[in-house]
């Protein structure tokens, strides 16, 4: 089993990496540019996960390099984690990760800015068990190979599933590995069980069965999502390259909103899956308008990320959390504000 202990060292690591200048190389991200960053001319570089929300819109729709007014740069990476260390080394400007590698970041002064909530994630996020694992509830992960990606909003989500039903991840032998990894484990008979989003979720689905998703959880109050966060001095920098960013995400929401199928068919080009797919997993998160956009920022976000940071001071994942008016003064609903205001 791993222990408390070697979480712990975890994130020990992973706060060493968010305060010194190892992130200077921005690994396990894919490169999509439409020119190469120029030091004599504004680039915008965007860091993207392939979530599914409004991003994949922008990018099947092109608005990023045709309405941002500069050269832009998309980068895709495959967590959260990886993005912030991309942020952390100056690697990118603007890009998408969770509540819970958020709320790490902050709590170990990465100067960003939460300008947007992607989406409040649902059933997209799911534990599954083998068929074969003799899994069907959360307790009886007890003894078994469980795998998540550490620091994500999966791993946040599976620790308090745990907690709920009286475990800790002693209980378990809890995996870190990324989602890819997470199928080839998988097919190899490696885990029992992961809790991990689409598309692998997709096909762990195939030969496995949900044990309960962040929908349930945040029935329960354990609220997860996707955010949207910028550098601090780019944000300050160029306000209206962000503002415009913001209002791109706006007009892709209302897309996914008021006509999901329209959606489904650019996502699934994006992500070369399935247009059944990729309707299916729409409905598998919540999309929030301008005035939701404004509520959330302005009066729950910041609670979550300081939940989120609480319970990773519980977790002895680190030592301590930042006060609720810290994590207010890194979340702003002013490119909201000013991009739905007409």
């Amino acid at each position: 089993m791993i222990k408390s202990r070697a979480l712990k060292t975890f994130f020990v690591a992973a706060m060493m990496l968010l305060t010194t200048a190892l992130f200077s190389a921005c690994g396990g991200g894919n490169e999509n540019s439409s020119a190469p960053k120029d030091e004599n001319e504004t680039t915008v570089v965007i860091g993207t996960m392939n979530l599914v929300n409004g991003d994949l819109i922008a990018q099947y729709e092109k608005w990023y390099e045709n309405e941002l007014g500069v050269k832009v740069k998309l980068i895709r990476f495959d967590s959260g984690k990886d993005i912030i260390s991309a942020l952390a080394s100056n690697s990118i400007d603007i890009g998408e990760a969770g509540t819970s590698p958020a709320a790490l970041a902050i709590s170990n002064n990465l100067d960003i800015k939460v300008i947007f909530v992607g989406d409040v994630i649902g059933a997209a996020e799911t534990l599954v068990a083998k068929n074969d694992s003799g899994i069907s509830s959360v307790k009886d992960l007890a003894g078994k190979k469980v795998a998540t990606p550490f620091a994500s909003t999966a791993h946040y989500s599976l620790l308090n599933a745990l907690k709920l039903e009286g475990m800790t991840e002693a209980d378990c032998q809890l995996l870190d590995l990324q989602p890819d990894d997470i199928f080839a484990a998988w097919q190899r008979g490696d885990i029992d069980a992961a809790y991990v989003w689409y598309p692998v979720l997709g096909r762990l689905m195939e030969t496995g069965k949900s044990i309960t998703n962040s929908e349930e959880l945040a029935a329960k109050g354990i609220v997860t999502a996707d955010l949207v966060v910028a550098r601090t001095p780019f944000a300050e920098e160029h306000p209206d390259i962000v503002k415009k960013f913001v209002e791109l995400q706006l007009r892709a929401n209302d897309m996914i909103l008021e006509n999901p199928q329209n959606a489904a068919k650019e996502i699934s080009s994006v992500l070369e899956i399935k247009e059944s797919d990729a309707a299916e997993q729409i409905t598998q998160f919540k999309y929030l308008r301008a005035a939701e956009q404004i509520d959330m920022l302005e009066n729950s976000m910041a609670k979550t990320l300081k939940d989120t940071a609480d319970f990773l001071v519980e977790q002895k994942s680190i030592k301590t959390a930042p006060s609720l008016e810290d994590f207010n003064s890194k979340v702003t609903a002013e490119f909201v504000k000013n991009s739905s205001a007409k």
